[in-house]
């Protein structure tokens, strides 16, 4: 590795650790570096072409993954799947899960905009992805820490009837049984233990209050309202 500096080799090296890679795994560090610098702390040398890489990557993992371990899984259900899976919601979990924002260059500008953090990590982790591709041409150095995480998620996307995505599954039911959508609204909360508790949105039905949520970002927040709104509303 030919980083230019020792504790950004180490920074990395303990990334691919934490990934469960062998030490003498054939890593295009140089890649790995690009994968992990957001554009704000380089205009020309950053994760973005990366990232449009990694966005077929991981369709092609995610993919590889429904087609073994679900057979008998119509292709309409492949795709209903996959489409959560590689939502930037999933993939900000499992980025999150590796503590990716250690590893991520931010220029401070940038990394003070705690409602894109979400999104730049997701963006990171797909630049990863394409990273440790492009270093083998093959899905060798992703399958083997990537799948657990796909496979526990598939898991609970198929029973889970609203496929974890409670907004567009609390809009449908709304829409069937009220004829009427629900509205949200947002509030800024303050930091509670690291952001989890930062934003606290509220959703409505015909002006009433459905339910609460909480979330260290503007989309988690919805997500968790219309998670106790569709669990409230479903069985009445």
């Amino acid at each position: 590795m030919n980083l230019g500096y020792l504790s950004r080799q180490k920074q990395l090296e303990k990334l691919v650790e934490k990934l469960g890679l062998p030490k003498d795994a054939a890593i295009k560090w140089d890649l790995l570096d690009l994968a992990l610098t957001h554009a704000s702390a380089s205009a020309t040398a950053n994760y973005e072409q990366l990232e449009f890489v990694g966005d077929a990557v991981v369709r092609l993992a995610a993919s590889e993954l429904l087609f073994e371990i679900y057979p008998d899984c119509s292709v309409g259900e492949f795709a209903a799947i996959r489409s959560i899976l590689v939502s930037d919601r999933i993939l900000f979990k499992i980025a999150d899960s590796y503590g990716f924002d250690r590893y991520l260059i931010v220029a401070s500008s940038a990394a003070g905009d705690k409602t894109g953090a979400e999104t730049r990590l997701a963006d990171a982790l797909e630049a990863v992805l394409a990273a440790l591709y492009l270093s083998s041409h093959t899905l060798e150095l992703i399958r083997p820490w990537f799948d657990p995480h796909l496979r526990q998620l598939a898991a609970e996307i198929r029973s889970d009837p609203a496929r974890q995505n409670y907004k567009a599954a609390l809009q449908e039911l709304t829409q069937g049984k009220h004829k009427v959508l629900p509205k949200y609204s947002v509030a800024e909360t303050g930091t509670v233990q690291g952001g989890e508790d930062r934003f606290t949105a509220e959703v409505r039905l015909h002006g009433q209050l459905l339910a609460r949520g909480k979330g260290r970002s503007i989309k988690a927040a919805e997500q968790a309202a219309a998670r106790e709104a569709f669990i409230k509303l479903k069985d009445s």
